[in-house]
């Protein structure tokens, strides 16, 4: 493909879509009825789809019976722990391998035109953005992901929070499906706006932002305080009287679906004519700028808050605006000290 066509680089190979990035267009006004409709589809493809059906795959064929799962035993929870590991590195590898090490599509579509591998930095170990990322999901991700999946299961076993049935209640359950993006982007945003305070952006949230330039692996890589943060939006599931089914899938919407922010290609290329739209632009402008959009857009959170980018020379004005004005306050505070403390 021509990402040309739909974008410009720059003299450092950076390139950008044509159109700026946009929240979700049920939120326009006046009402873009015929935009809404297009957008729709997105609202669970490509992603949710997979997650959904993954979660389903794991009650029936990964995890033990609820009677097994009553009991907290190293048997189901390591079995448990391997297929989540096999399954994240497989689902993960399909964009690592193909985009960042096999690079079948070059820098096209590539919003940082260098590749991680290409540069070693202090700031991971061993130098290599992907083998700290890769040990960091290894060995911090992985094990938090496994032990909320299994205290979340435990709870459901041994009836400590309501089990709804599908068969007795399938259209409330059906409406809280549909509201987990919501509850998703809400968590998401309310969680991300507390690890960039000062404290918890040096001591927890610095540790994910070192990826700049993110890439596949970059998605759980993170602080071990972070993830629990991040993947325990899964508890919500057994606050809201729901179904461990729909637990399993917001867990897995939260640990597989951390990929698409973190691609870092807008298309991934599908035959010669063909692309795949990964929706990373805008988290890709939070690593790029670091106090912008802390949501995905699904909420206008950040057009309400004033921390939307999209892209755009106007959205780098605001930033810039933004910015100066904090610096500005700042500067005041340290000068009011300074008048106190004298």
């Amino acid at each position: 493909m021509d990402d040309l066509a739909y974008g410009t680089r720059n003299k450092r190979g950076d390139w950008q879509p044509k159109e700026p990035a946009d929240i979700a267009p049920i939120w326009s006004f006046p009402p873009q009825p015929l935009k809404v409709l297009k957008w729709l589809p997105h609202y669970f493809l490509p992603y949710d789809v997979i997650f959904f059906a993954s979660a389903f795959v794991w009650w029936y064929w990964v995890l033990p019976d609820v009677e097994v799962m009553k009991t907290l035993a190293w048997g189901w929870i390591l079995k448990l722990f391997l297929v989540n590991t096999v399954a994240l590195f497989a689902f993960f590898g399909v964009f690592q391998l193909r985009l960042y090490v096999f690079r079948a599509q070059g820098t096209r579509f590539k919003y940082n035109g260098q590749f991680p591998a290409d540069r070693k930095s202090e700031a991971f170990w061993f130098k290599s953005q992907d083998i700290d990322s890769a040990l960091r999901i290894l060995f911090h991700a992985m094990p938090i992901w496994t032990a909320i999946e299994v205290a979340i299961l435990y709870a459901y076993a041994n009836g400590y929070v309501p089990w709804v049935s599908f068969s007795e209640h399938p259209w409330y359950l059906a409406f809280i499906v549909l509201i987990i993006p919501i509850i998703h982007e809400t968590h998401f945003y309310l969680i991300h706006r507390l690890i960039h305070t000062p404290f918890l952006y040096k001591h927890v949230h610095s540790v994910h932002h070192n990826s700049v330039n993110p890439s596949p692996y970059s998605s759980l890589s993170m602080h071990p305080v972070e993830l629990v943060l991040y993947l325990g939006m899964a508890f919500w599931y057994v606050i809201i009287p729901a179904n461990p089914i729909l637990a399993l899938y917001a867990l897995h919407r939260a640990g597989f679906g951390a990929i698409p922010g973190h691609v870092g290609f807008d298309k991934m290329e599908v035959g010669e004519k063909g692309g795949v739209d990964t929706h990373a632009y805008i988290h890709y402008l939070h690593h790029k700028y670091f106090e912008v959009n802390y949501g995905d857009g699904l909420i206008p959170f950040d057009k309400w808050f004033g921390t939307f980018h999209d892209g755009s020379k106007e959205g780098d004005a605001r930033m810039q605006a933004r910015y100066q004005e904090k610096k500005a306050r700042m500067n005041a505070k340290a000068a009011k000290a300074g008048m106190t403390g004298a």
